[in-house]
């Protein structure tokens, strides 16, 4: 299935609402998974740079590839200050690099959306020997109530919606498959924080998201406004939500 669209046309909104990752988690990929300033690094289905302007602010050099014409012009615009920064039109089955020519490989909020297996030999080609490879999510407290009820509304009112983050469970058999069952775990805090029209931004951002054209659009974003209203705190609403990250090699 090709999902090189699923974006398109959502990646102002995107980029506008989607968190960046945490902090504490930059911070171990550095200190604990060799990463370092110098570092050669394919950040695979980048999107519009989340992951990769944390990753170009310590000095790595950095290959986002991205499919979507709409997210990486949206990548480029944020990010063409960096001289490290380099934007490649490509798919993460066929990255267009060259052989051994990165040091490590990131795919943040992207992995769901890959040939697992064909995805696998292209890390295998393209990374140089004990590279690693982090699988990143932003992945939501689904046990607390509002991500409990926003479930629901998404469930109601979008046909295509999986589940949050893809449908990617923690330690998903694709996870495992991907590192043949050997890899690290990390996890940490990172509460998500809206305001109203970052809140629905975030909500229509999503792939399986209604669009304006669609019968229902007027009723989903009035069902997300009461979530809205039901939670918030002097305007700002709080996501419980993690950055998890799933590190190891292909071999």
């Amino acid at each position: 299935m090709d999902n090189t669209n699923k974006f398109s046309g959502i990646s102002k909104e995107y980029n506008e609402s989607r968190p960046s990752y945490a902090q504490k988690l930059i911070e171990c990929m550095f200190t604990d998974f060799n990463l370092h300033k110098n570092s050669l690094i394919a950040d695979i289905g980048s999107g519009t740079g989340k992951l990769a302007k944390q990753l170009l602010d310590r000095g790595c050099t950095v290959f986002c590839i991205e499919p979507n014409n709409d997210m990486r012009t949206a990548a480029v615009k944020e990010l063409e200050m960096y001289k490290n920064f380099i934007s490649v039109n490509a798919n993460a089955e066929n990255t267009t690099l060259e052989n051994n020519r990165v040091d490590h490989i990131t795919a943040a909020q992207s992995f769901h959306w890959f040939d697992t297996e064909k995805f696998r030999n292209e890390c295998m080609r393209i990374i140089k020997k004990d590279g690693n490879v982090f699988l990143i999510w932003n992945k939501r407290d689904e046990t607390s109530d509002i991500n409990r009820e926003l479930h629901q509304c998404c469930s109601e009112f979008c046909p295509d919606f999986k589940g949050f983050s893809g449908g990617i469970n923690t330690h998903d058999q694709r996870i495992k498959d991907f590192f043949r069952g050997n890899y690290n775990y990390v996890t940490f805090n990172n509460p998500l924080k809206f305001d109203r029209d970052k809140f629905i931004k975030r909500c229509i951002s999503a792939s399986y998201s209604l669009k304006g054209f669609d019968k229902d659009f007027n009723r989903y974003i009035e069902a997300l406004n009461k979530i809205f209203d039901k939670y918030e705190t002097n305007g700002t609403l709080i996501i419980e939500n993690t950055s998890d990250a799933y590190i190891g090699k292909v071999e």
